[in-house]
């Protein structure tokens, strides 16, 4: 079940974005309105997501992808311009998310497993 929720937070988020450009800068209610109201959702079924998952995997997963689908969404809905450069550019912050999340949990249970050795 968590997947479903972790799939459902990331189309939540990716709805909460696109309604944010949508939005006009809160110059447009109903977009105004859906970007609190699809962030309100994502951040409800991450929440979910986060009894089952470890929260570096549900946290790099949900922000690459999300990152991902918006990108996608930028150069075919709004017309965004597309480059080597560009594309170079958020795959890196995509690996740079990842990686961060990967080895902070890693760093955290080795720190964990050092501290319970130290007080025995």
């Amino acid at each position: 079940m968590h997947w479903i929720y972790l799939c459902l937070a990331i189309l939540f988020e990716v709805a909460g974005t696109t309604s944010m450009k949508l939005s006009d800068g809160f110059t447009k209610v109903i977009p105004s309105v859906l970007l609190i109201f699809f962030y309100i959702c994502s951040l409800c079924f991450l929440t979910l997501t986060l009894k089952s998952l470890e929260v570096s995997i549900a946290y790099a997963i949900w922000s690459g992808m999300g990152i991902i689908i918006i990108t996608l969404i930028g150069f075919m809905y709004f017309n965004e311009s597309v480059s080597l450069l560009k594309i170079v550019a958020i795959a890196l912050i995509i690996i740079g998310v990842v990686t961060l999340n990967m080895t902070g949990e890693k760093e955290a249970d080795i720190s964990k497993s050092t501290l319970e050795e130290h007080t025995r």
